[in-house]
């Protein structure tokens, strides 16, 4: 059980002050068992998102690609200036939004993103003039490659330049084909770049956890569909592996 009970509490509505929509990243993860311990370092220093009551919310994800696989390709061999597209919906207020990722030669992320009709994964008219002003790709050029879901915790920093996600229970699906990582805890640390103290990355650093990348659509497709190039990413999968107990459907 999550020990979130002592966080102060923030809503959707008062998100709008940390959107951070050009930021920086940093990504850990983990076994689940280190997770309850790091929450009561950081309870004081952040608030936690509540939508309805509740704090731990399940997300989906459509996540598109080329039949090439151009983006899923760019990311494993390591291209700067690359390229994301996806469907993301919160499921428990029925809202979804398609969304733009664009990781620059800095090392920045900038997201664009716009409103979408719930559980439509055909895109509009007006998604693909978004898809034209925003990427390379246009929407004839692109088709669902992997779906996940898993569930969110949403931190504040109470200073307001900095949010971080804790995912868990983060399952991938395609082509009938289901893999589930039970055991695994995935923070993402999103700043506006600026220097400051940022208390859960110190908290994960005196618990001995190292920032290490962690793109859940490579990993997904990655473990969903062995035949794809996927070298780069193997040393990382057999460390999940390892750690983390996997249950393949």
């Amino acid at each position: 059980m999550l020990n979130t009970k002592n966080f102060d509490s923030i809503l959707l509505e008062e998100m709008d002050q940390v959107k951070l929509m050009n930021r920086t990243d940093r990504k850990y993860w983990f076994y689940i068992g280190q997770l309850n311990d790091l929450l009561q370092t950081i309870q004081s220093d952040y608030y936690l998102l509540h939508i309805d009551g509740n704090s731990l919310l399940p997300y989906s994800t459509t996540y598109y690609d080329t039949s090439k696989n151009n983006m899923f390709i760019s990311h494993h061999n390591g291209k700067l200036n690359r390229y994301k597209i996806r469907r993301r919906s919160y499921v428990n207020s029925g809202i979804s939004f398609l969304e733009v990722k664009f990781k620059n030669n800095k090392g920045r992320t900038q997201k664009k993103r716009m409103p979408a009709d719930f559980g439509n994964t055909v895109f509009t008219n007006d998604e693909n003039e978004f898809l034209n002003r925003h990427s390379p790709f246009t929407s004839s050029q692109l088709k669902p490659s992997l779906m996940n879901e898993f569930y969110r915790l949403t931190l504040v920093n109470k200073n307001f330049k900095e949010r971080c996600t804790i995912d868990l229970n983060l399952q991938f699906q395609n082509n009938g084909k289901s893999v589930v990582y039970d055991n695994l805890v995935i923070i993402e640390i999103k700043a506006d770049g600026k220097s400051y103290v940022s208390p859960l990355a110190t908290a994960l650093r005196d618990n001995r956890i190292k920032a290490a990348g962690f793109s859940k659509y490579c990993v997904g497709r990655t473990v969903i569909d062995p035949d794809l190039k996927s070298n780069n990413f193997k040393r990382k999968i057999r460390k999940l592996n390892k750690t983390i107990q996997i249950n393949y459907n």
